[in-house]
């Protein structure tokens, strides 16, 4: 939903100031600032004259000019011949403006003026505007079938945009009332599956050290040990909670993920390299979170290999934010995959949940971050999680 509303917000101008929708993403807001050029101001200049008088005065300059010229090609005439021969060509030039006059209102000016009427309505938010003079077969009248083809767009786009709203607000008012009900049962399930936990503790002391049930008992500990994080994982995803802003060093926090994700592979041909980024300045993140998402990179990629291989996490510093990259020497991502990685519940992996890269975009992306991944089938894949050092001042705790 926050993505639809980011996709319907527009980018507002005046003068030289942007104004960003506040849903807008970091990865958006750039975007969008690329894609905007400050306008070039229109110069009006200070003295408004009427187009009449524009027209006009040419046709008055040549009639008066022809005026003087009748004037002195009648001199020879007697002057009451030429009285009225003056009076007669001075009647014929004002009848001559009057008519150019009638005939500019009538092919122009009443175009112009309706034009004007229909764009107000149009400014105001009535699509139903049309103007008459569409019928016309001339230029003014390609101007008005142009500008009611541009209204009958605009009125088109916004019914489908109407549309695209409801169905988007339908379908999150679904999901939100699905994660209600997937964050109540999970709630629900942790309780008694708490309880199954311990019986199963207390059954697996009490059995004799050479009964087969040993081994059991041990699966059974890991699938509710599974089930568990599977509940977790739904529970945060429901119920997100807000990051708590530190200042502190990521090296540390990315360090600690890679020897915890070091502990997984000790029995397994698979080397964990560590770069830390030197001269990185302290980055405002939650250790916690960022410590989660570098985690579930690191156990990803080791799930990745198969055989012996390798997994490295680098960090820098890039313009204002810090990168981490983690690589691995896996066996990829599918091209056809790769777009869908990031969605809830999406998983190719057979004992996977699908919401473990979602909460980590997720949490990046309250980070004010981005998080990318690119892959090679056989090569390996490469996620890169980019952090502000410095968040927004709205977003420090």
């Amino acid at each position: 939903m926050r993505e639809f509303e980011a996709n319907l917000s527009t980018t507002e101008k005046s003068g030289s100031v942007t104004t960003l929708p506040s849903s807008c993403g970091p990865a958006q807001a750039k975007t969008i600032m690329q894609a905007v050029r400050p306008r070039e101001e229109t110069i009006v200049p200070s003295m408004r004259v009427n187009w009449q008088l524009k027209t006009i005065w040419p046709v008055a300059v040549v009639l008066l000019a022809g005026m003087l010229l009748f004037l002195l090609s009648t001199l020879s005439l007697k002057d009451t011949e030429r009285h009225r021969v003056l009076v007669i060509a001075g009647a014929g030039a004002v009848a001559i403006c009057g008519a150019i006059i009638v005939a500019l209102a009538s092919t122009i000016q009443r175009p112009m003026v309706e034009l004007q009427e229909q764009m107000e309505r149009v400014g105001e938010g009535d699509l139903n505007a049309s103007v008459e003079f569409a019928r016309r077969n001339d230029e003014i009248g390609d101007l008005g079938r142009n500008f009611n083809r541009m209204v009958e767009q605009l009125r088109e786009s916004r019914a489908e945009i109407e549309h695209l709203h409801r169905t988007q607000m339908s379908r999150a008012e679904h999901f939100a009332t699905l994660g209600e009900l997937a964050a109540g049962l999970a709630h629900e399930i942790r309780n008694p599956l708490a309880g199954i936990a311990g019986v199963i503790e207390i059954v697996g002391r009490d059995l004799p050290a050479t009964s087969p049930a040993k081994a059991v008992v041990k699966d059974v500990r890991q699938e509710i040990a599974q089930i568990n994080k599977i509940l977790t994982d739904l529970l945060e995803t429901a119920r997100p909670r807000s990051p708590e802003m530190r200042s502190s060093d990521l090296n540390t926090t990315a360090e600690h993920a890679v020897m915890l994700a070091r502990q997984h592979v000790l029995s397994k041909p698979i080397k964990i390299e560590f770069s830390a980024g030197e001269s990185l300045p302290n980055v405002e993140h939650d250790s916690d979170q960022i410590h989660q998402v570098l985690l579930n990179l690191l156990l990803n990629a080791v799930q990745a290999i198969d055989g012996p291989g390798a997994v490295r996490v680098s960090i820098f510093e890039r313009g204002e934010s810090a990168v981490v990259t983690v690589s691995d020497t896996g066996r990829g991502i599918p091209s056809e995959h790769l777009p869908n990685i990031f969605r809830p519940f999406y998983t190719t992996k057979g004992n996977g949940t699908g919401l473990g890269l979602s909460l980590a975009r997720r949490i990046v992306e309250a980070h004010h971050g981005q998080i990318e991944a690119t892959s090679s089938p056989g090569q390996g894949t490469t996620f890169t999680v980019a952090l502000p050092v410095r968040q927004p001042v709205a977003m420090v705790s």
